[in-house]
């Protein structure tokens, strides 16, 4: 990663940016294209780190933060100083496996709540980096899961609105404080 965006990855006691909560408006708003990648979107994915390192995260999108813009921050590593945190700018999925798998998601928006949702294994996902250059990324696994995931926010998706166990789903949201009429199943 350029240094241009490098944060340090440790918890701040005032994140810079504040996490909106599943209910709250702004997470269903589809979010618009990054026309121009400059310093002010790249000051943005700065502390969309540093907040996301502050609740021990792994993904981060812009909606979550209240900002209407297409930007996902990614670090499957966090706790590894060497591993370059990921940074999508209006990322597209080109193409998506057939195979799918089942893993438990969870999502900085949703504090608590941890539950099954069906993905595609793999990916490959077009971007733009911190730098406004072009990317093309091929990934499986959780890097794959939290591509797709993150993605979802851009669309105004949460995770529960993907999770087919409703029973167990408004258990693990009531638990949590969470209202199951804020839920908005997808196919």
């Amino acid at each position: 990663m350029s240094s241009a965006v490098a944060v340090a990855k440790k918890k701040l006691k005032n994140p810079p940016l504040e996490i909106h909560h599943l209910g709250d408006r702004v997470l269903r708003q589809p979010a618009k294209r990054i026309a121009k990648v400059d310093d002010s979107v790249r000051q943005l994915i700065r502390e969309m780190l540093q907040t996301m390192y502050s609740a021990d995260g792994i993904g981060l999108a812009a909606p979550q933060v209240a900002v209407n813009k297409q930007l996902i921050v990614i670090d499957c590593e966090p706790k590894d100083e060497s591993n370059e945190p990921l940074v999508l700018i209006n990322p597209k999925i080109i193409s998506a496996s057939k195979a799918l798998c089942d893993a438990e998601e969870g999502c900085l928006s949703i504090p608590g709540v941890y539950l099954d949702v069906t993905r595609p294994k793999a990916i490959e996902v077009t971007f733009k980096d911190e730098n406004g250059r072009p990317q093309k990324l091929k990934a499986d696994g959780i890097l794959a899961r939290v591509i797709q995931h993150e993605m979802d926010h851009l669309t105004g998706v949460l995770f529960v609105d993907r999770v087919k166990n409703n029973l167990v789903l408004a258990e693990e949201l009531k638990k949590n404080h969470f209202s199951v009429n804020a839920v908005k199943p997808v196919n």
